[in-house]
């Protein structure tokens, strides 16, 4: 009785602190998206309460669809960090982040690994070419330090017979100044990119965001508060907050997505 009081308590006092980092990055980062470049503090990151909520499963959706495409749009509704020049130590930092989670890779090749150790399924019921296998434990963790082998997602292409890894997702809070970002991994070498200026179609014309030239969704033209709001849409200035893709085994390693 004792045992179960105590992780009660446990699960009660981290989900405070989720959603005390939550509120606090809510509330710094500023309305003309700029970050303060000193700061920290947790990310928002999804969670499945979003079933219970349609204009927040809208979003998920959305976001969901921009996410899995393995080269996404760079349009109004992505924010990109600026290449830098190389700065001695760049290489080497980011070839040893590419190889903690290529190790990590390693471990988790059999998706029902991943299951087992904590990752969950971001949306599962939704059609996609790429499931995010995310551990929010490895997410609340990425809003205060920087741990190459606890990505927040593992990043599995759909197959016929289940899943296969392709790379893992790392993430920062959604404050995070460009400094810190250098810290983690070299801007130098990959670029961390957030999801932004998002417009979503009023109720039951959800259908427009979809149509051919939409103005409403990820690939719309409404990329403003005073043109949504117009519109009669719902305008979502940040969807979670800077993420970084890494494939080690192909190519091109920092795909945008």
């Amino acid at each position: 009785m004792k045992s179960k009081l105590s992780m009660a308590l446990l699960g009660m006092t981290c989900l405070l602190f989720i959603r005390l980092a939550i509120a606090q990055d809510q509330h710094h980062h500023s309305p003309d998206g700029t970050h303060d470049d000193h700061s920290m503090s947790g990310m928002e990151m999804p969670n499945d309460s979003s079933s219970s909520n349609p204009a927040g499963e809208q979003e998920l959706n959305a976001a969901t669809r921009l996410m899995t495409s393995h080269h996404m749009d760079m349009g109004p509704h992505m924010k990109m960090t600026e290449l830098r020049k190389p700065q001695p130590g760049d290489q080497e930092r980011a070839k040893l982040v590419v190889e903690q989670a290529r190790r990590v890779m390693e471990k988790y090749q059999d998706y029902h690994a991943a299951l087992n150790d904590g990752f969950k399924i971001f949306l599962p019921n939704v059609p996609q070419h790429q499931y995010h296998f995310t551990n929010y434990w490895y997410g609340f963790e990425a809003g205060f330090r920087f741990n190459p082998e606890h990505p927040t997602s593992l990043l599995y292409d759909k197959t016929p017979d289940g899943y296969k890894l392709a790379g893992v997702m790392y993430t920062a809070p959604a404050k995070a100044g460009v400094s810190e970002l250098n810290v983690r991994i070299p801007l130098s070498i990959a670029q961390w990119h957030e999801h932004v200026n998002f417009c979503f179609p009023p109720k039951g014309r959800e259908s427009e965001a979809w149509q051919k030239s939409p103005k409403f969704g990820m690939a719309g033209s409404i990329s403003t508060r005073e043109a949504c709001e117009e519109a009669g849409g719902k305008f979502v200035p940040l969807l979670f907050g800077w993420m970084v893709h890494v494939y080690p085994n192909d190519k091109d390693v920092w795909a945008m997505g």
